[in-house]
């Protein structure tokens, strides 16, 4: 789902439990919800005049500022915007729970209809965002929910991911990059998260269900990123044939090509998930990158706005909305980058397409 700026929150988000996809290859959500479209969510011309009507406002509560939250909360604003509702505040947690639940006693003050944020600590976060319910404000969440909050009575719904098709296009982008043959090293999330476990194991499906002549000959887990380096080495001096290496998100993808790099391997490829620079500079470049693989950020923005929104003129949302994902190649990497993050791509990896 994101950068290294957003490690810290898988950690600490990890639940009790995990939730597999399911055999058909459906994404589930952190409470095994059923995934909805979030292009399904819609609302009606009088709908949004209702909406309009109502003159509300909305606090947007985040766990920290990245890349990819920047386009999430561009995303809500922009929904907003276009609704009529106005924004009161937007608060930076910097992954500390506490600071986000002072975060929500401030914006309290502000008096907003609707709550957006994404719970640092979803184990202990029902009392973060207890003083928001009890004074009617109506919540939603971007991935998680705080752990004992329920669907429809305590907030509107959850937006992610489609966590199988990132994985499941992470696995076509690899075999396209290898021509449909090679061996593979597979470097997965070691932790008990249901975004990287269900886009990792959709990725090992894919080859194995999909690609005969692809095989999974190297494969080791990964709990901390500080030694994705090392597990590249490891896995590149047992197996220096490798044709490709997945790794589970594009942090410690940049390690796995610090490893590669300094071994003077230029033929293995690297698939991963989510938009960074600097592999992106590599990928433009030619070096070992070849696909990166993104959610549309921007759109999970738009969709938790609209259907908070929608919220407040009683109109219900399923409990878990999913946005598309899309390969990024060199040759696609501009129009990915606006369709991700809304924004355009950076200028050092516009600079090296010229």
């Amino acid at each position: 789902m994101r950068k290294l700026t957003v490690t810290a929150l898988w950690l600490a988000t990890a639940l009790a439990s995990s939730h597999a996809f399911g055999a058909d290859g459906a994404t589930t959500g952190p409470h095994g919800e059923k995934p909805t479209p979030a292009a399904s969510y819609t609302l009606t011309l009088g709908e949004e005049q209702k909406i309009r009507d109502g003159k509300f406002t909305a606090a947007l509560v985040w766990h920290e500022m990245s890349e990819y939250t920047n386009a999430v909360n561009a995303g809500a604003k922009d929904e907003f915007k276009r609704l009529g509702i106005s924004v009161v505040a937007e608060t930076d947690a910097g992954f500390d729970a506490a600071r986000q639940k002072a975060d929500v006693e401030t914006v309290l003050a502000k008096k907003p209809s609707v709550i957006l944020s994404l719970p640092v600590d979803p184990a202990t976060a029902a009392s973060l965002y207890e003083p928001a319910l009890k004074a009617g404000v109506k919540l939603g969440f971007v991935d998680n929910s705080p752990q004992g909050f329920e669907h429809g009575r305590d907030y509107v719904t959850i937006v992610s991911d489609d966590l199988f098709q990132m994985g499941h296009k992470a696995g076509v982008a690899m075999a396209e990059a290898l021509g449909g043959k090679g061996k593979l090293g597979y470097i997965f999330h070691d932790a008990d998260f249901y975004v990287t476990n269900q886009r990792d194991r959709a990725f090992r499906t894919t080859i194995e269900q999909d690609y005969p002549e692809m095989k999974i000959v190297a494969e080791m887990g990964m709990a901390d990123p500080a030694r994705a380096e090392e597990i590249a080495q490891a896995m590149v001096t047992q197996h220096p044939d490798l044709d490709g290496i997945y790794v589970t998100w594009a942090e410690p993808a940049l390690s796995v090509l610090s490893a590669l790099r300094a071994t003077g391997n230029t033929h293995t490829k690297i698939v991963t998930l989510d938009l960074n620079e600097p592999a992106a500079l590599d990928m433009v470049k030619g070096g070992n990158v070849a696909a990166l693989v993104a959610d549309e950020a921007y759109s999970i923005g738009v969709t938790l706005a609209r259907a908070t929104a929608g919220s407040l003129i009683s109109k219900t949302a399923e409990p878990f909305l999913v946005v598309d994902s899309l390969a990024v190649t060199k040759d696609g990497v501009k129009d990915g980058w606006k369709t991700s993050l809304n924004r355009d791509v950076p200028a050092s990896v516009a600079d090296a397409l010229k």
